[in-house]
């Protein structure tokens, strides 16, 4: 009850902050040039390379509209002409390009039905095929080896499903203690800003300084120095969420150390982008969990020390 009061709170919120950001664009594009143009004033040697690129820039443009262009353009039958010969095929390329990404936009809405549909159904039936499982592993190995497959399969649900939810508290509490600063502090899109924070927490070690960089430079847009307000924030937040509440609340449910778990992220998001991101850590220790399990039973098996 308390999580939907929360979102029932949160989301006019952030409605309001997304429709006064598009609305206020305008402003900060008027408010960005002011200051290219104040610092063009301040520093005219800038401004001067800056311009003889922009001006050899603009040359060429003009030198290729009167000579490839225009010439093309003087008679109907030129003009017919260069459509079908030049345009054509490239307006073919960016319509089949654009057909191919709502196509995979398409498929991608339909897997995501699909996968939510077989969650809840797995859920529903989960003890059911956890039964059958069970039933499989015992009838395919030898009563130990059963019974160690078994032991980890029960860790690696321990751990992924502590790490998970953990991890959902913990940014559940970050973006709660943020968005109280936020409007404490009067940084502007309280609600936003809050919400990327908290998302972005998920992320373990990468993920602050991915939430905080967008909302930084949106405040900067409003008010440079509350963007260093902002950052000396973010900077406090952090070091509290990983020095007290984030170790408060997960404790050892991954089990792998610091390098591992930038290994885990890197490789993660390498290969399955943010959702690697967010499911490397504990897929991680799973792999590493089973690794050492079946280490130390080789070990025992072989009547060699197991040590730690």
């Amino acid at each position: 009850f308390l999580i939907y009061l929360l979102l029932a709170m949160v989301i006019p919120q952030v409605y309001e902050s997304i429709v006064g950001l598009i609305q206020a664009i305008p402003d900060y594009i008027e408010v960005v040039q002011g200051w290219l143009q104040t610092f063009f004033e301040d520093n005219p040697d800038i401004q001067a390379s800056v311009m003889s690129i922009y001006n050899s820039s603009a040359a060429s443009l003009e030198q290729w509209l009167n000579s490839d262009i225009l010439p093309k353009l003087e008679s109907s039958s030129s003009a017919l002409d260069w459509l079908r010969k030049d345009v054509m095929p490239n307006l073919t390329g960016v319509v089949a390009g654009v057909s191919g990404m709502v196509v995979g936009l398409l498929v991608l809405v339909k897997d995501l039905l699909i996968a939510l549909i077989v969650s809840v159904y797995l859920l529903a039936r989960k003890d059911i095929f956890a039964a059958q499982s069970k039933k499989i592993v015992y009838s395919l190995f030898r009563t130990d080896v059963a019974d160690l497959i078994i032991g980890e399969a029960r860790n690696a649900y321990r751990i992924m499903s502590g790490f998970i939810n953990g991890k959902l508290l913990d940014s559940l509490i970050i973006g709660i203690i943020c968005l109280v600063c936020c409007n404490i502090f009067k940084f502007p899109y309280p609600a936003l800003i809050a919400v990327v924070v908290g998302v972005t927490n998920i992320i373990p070690f990468f993920g602050p300084f991915i939430g905080a960089i967008p909302c930084g430079l949106l405040i900067f847009l409003v008010n440079p120095i509350q963007a260093i307000y902002f950052a000396v924030f973010i900077l406090a937040l952090q070091q509290f969420d990983g020095n007290i509440l984030g170790p408060k609340i997960l404790g050892n449910s991954t089990g792998i150390s610091g390098f591992w778990v930038i290994v885990a992220i890197l490789v993660g998001g390498g290969l399955w982008g943010v959702a690697g991101m967010f499911l490397g850590v504990p897929i991680c220790a799973c792999i590493y969990a089973g690794v050492r399990a079946f280490s130390n039973y080789r070990l025992k098996k072989k009547g060699l020390p197991v040590g730690s």
